[in-house]
């Protein structure tokens, strides 16, 4: 840790992972016991994985939790509201904007049936501007030019301006802006994108809430894809006690080095 905060080039942040069965005691200590570290760094939040149908067994009660951060599947819903009850459910930025690109992408897809030169914009669309190469650049400006009589130069300046609410931090403004962009979206003629405002409006005090919690679930998802990899290399499991070894060996960080001094 010492050593990563003195590097030259910056970073926006750190994040720790350690397996499911570590104690983060010891590791939080460590940003306020060494001096440097306290002086260069701020401990933003410590996430942890837990099983909410056997919090009990683990010395828990589902009344602790008091933040849970999904995607916004009914089923993942109704599955917190039930066995959580005191939780706040956040619904983070990247989840929102997928649907926003999702969206954008459509409607090129749509107008493009009728105006052949949104042919090869796919992904100056839907990527970062500053990762636009030069040519991207400027096809991307032409079309955004264009914005009064381009339905998908409409698309992505929404996407975009989506991207900036769920920017802020201030709840109140997200939630005056959030509401007005959802109005404005409703009464254009960007179909697909009507689609992302009526789903925002109906957890839209979730995704307010992400102003306040930055919660996301992006790193089980990453584990997630882990294991669905696994699962398609495999052509599948005949058991789930395979299965489970399987996704501990890829996942779980184990020590090996007791029983096989090579592992390393």
């Amino acid at each position: 840790m010492s050593a990563l905060v003195k590097r030259k080039d910056g970073f926006d942040g750190i994040r720790i992972e350690t397996s499911g069965l570590a104690d983060p005691a010891p590791v939080v200590q460590t940003f306020f016991i060494d001096d440097e570290i306290r002086q260069r760094t701020r401990l933003d939040s410590v996430i942890c994985v837990a099983d909410a149908a056997h919090l009990q067994a683990h010395n828990a009660t589902p009344g602790q939790i008091t933040s849970v951060s999904i995607d916004m599947s009914p089923a993942f819903i109704k599955g917190v509201s039930r066995h959580l009850p005191n939780a706040r459910i956040p619904f983070d930025k990247f989840h929102v904007v997928a649907q926003a690109s999702f969206a954008l992408d459509k409607t090129r897809r749509l107008e493009q049936k009728t105006d052949p030169d949104l042919k090869g914009l796919r992904w100056a669309l839907l990527k970062d501007r500053d990762r636009l190469n030069v040519g991207q650049r400027a096809d991307l400006d032409a079309l955004v030019a264009n914005v009064t009589t381009r339905r998908t130069a409409r698309a992505w300046l929404y996407r975009e301006q989506l991207r900036d609410i769920l920017d802020r931090k201030q709840i109140n403004v997200v939630s005056a802006m959030l509401e007005q962009w959802c109005t404005n979206v409703m009464r254009s003629k960007v179909e697909p994108m009507k689609e992302v405002a009526r789903m925002i409006c109906k957890p839209f005090d979730g995704i307010v809430a992400w102003t306040q919690t930055r919660q996301t679930n992006g790193f089980l998802e990453a584990l997630n894809g882990l294991f669905q990899a696994a699962k398609r290399r495999a052509r599948g499991y005949a058991n789930l006690t395979t299965m489970r070894t399987v996704l501990f060996l890829i996942a779980g960080k184990l020590d090996f080095t007791s029983i096989n001094p090579h592992a390393a």
